[in-house]
């Protein structure tokens, strides 16, 4: 087991099994349903109807998507599985410290008829350093970069608003023909989940969001994003107040951005 075993709340990682990590190869992107609970859900969505209509109600430290019970999302057991695996930096994890950083979170709230549609992304294995929508593999190991969990609030049926996907298209050698990427496409893939469901997805894919037609629910989504620890993409960082009332793990998903001596007690692995 690749460190930290346990996460803030002392609540054991969980990995990925052979046929998911085999799947999250092949198609760059992976749905796990039902991963929390309903009561955890609905108090979450709460949250987040409160943080886009009533926002003054909410603590000024806390009006942010890792605020409220949403902070027990950054470092839940399986993202911080799936974190170890495929995005840390292993030589600078400990017990008391991730080898991977949460740099970006935002709220996906979208009524009927609201359009993402943004094609972007894709052919991962070919960026550059300094590029964080990278994959890389070898046999038996892959790092999937810039990471995304996407935590599914509310139903997500098939075809009717979920993130889309090129798949494969992480490691694509050429960049996808217009026809292809089109919004009828039909090379596009996507999904259907009940809520409280764990949507993990490299940057490094072709994706899109995509019209939600629901005429049920709302889309409520938190996507946060992840990086190794020595590496960060985007300028964005949770409020200092929150921060410092953070359990001492879950504040080193936000640390310095660094390698040399980038660890947190203990001796490193790898």
């Amino acid at each position: 087991m690749p460190l930290p075993e346990k996460n803030a709340d002392g609540l054991p990682a969980q990995c990925l099994n052979d046929e998911q990590r085999y799947l999250l190869d092949l198609k760059g992107w992976i749905a796990l349903p039902g991963v929390l609970a309903e009561e955890e859900v609905a108090e979450m969505r709460d949250f987040c109807y409160r943080l886009q209509r009533d926002r003054s109600a909410v603590p000024i430290e806390q009006r942010s998507t890792v605020g409220g019970p949403l902070q027990r999302l950054t470092d839940h057991p399986l993202v911080v599985g799936f974190m170890n695996e495929f995005v840390g930096h292993a030589p600078l994890a400990t017990e008391e410290g991730y080898g991977f950083r949460l740099e970006n979170s935002f709220l996906a709230l979208r009524p009927l008829g609201h359009d993402n549609f943004r094609p972007h992304g894709g052919g991962g294995m070919f960026n550059f350093p300094g590029n964080s929508h990278v994959y890389c593999c070898r046999p038996g190991a892959i790092n999937t970069g810039l990471t995304r969990a996407v935590w599914e609030l509310n139903p997500v049926e098939h075809g009717k608003g979920g993130t889309l996907f090129l798949s494969g298209s992480h490691k694509a050698a050429f960049r996808p023909p217009a026809a292809l990427i089109d919004r009828d496409s039909p090379y596009w893939e996507t999904y259907s989940c009940p809520a409280g469901s764990l949507l993990f997805f490299t940057e490094a894919i072709t994706h899109s969001g995509a019209v939600w037609s629901a005429p049920t629910h709302d889309r409520v989504a938190i996507f946060n994003c992840y990086n190794t620890i020595n590496s960060k993409w985007h300028e964005w960082a949770p409020h200092a107040e929150l921060l410092a009332a953070m359990p001492p793990l879950r504040r080193t998903l936000f640390r310095s951005v660094h390698a040399q001596n980038n660890r947190v007690g203990g001796e490193p692995r790898g």
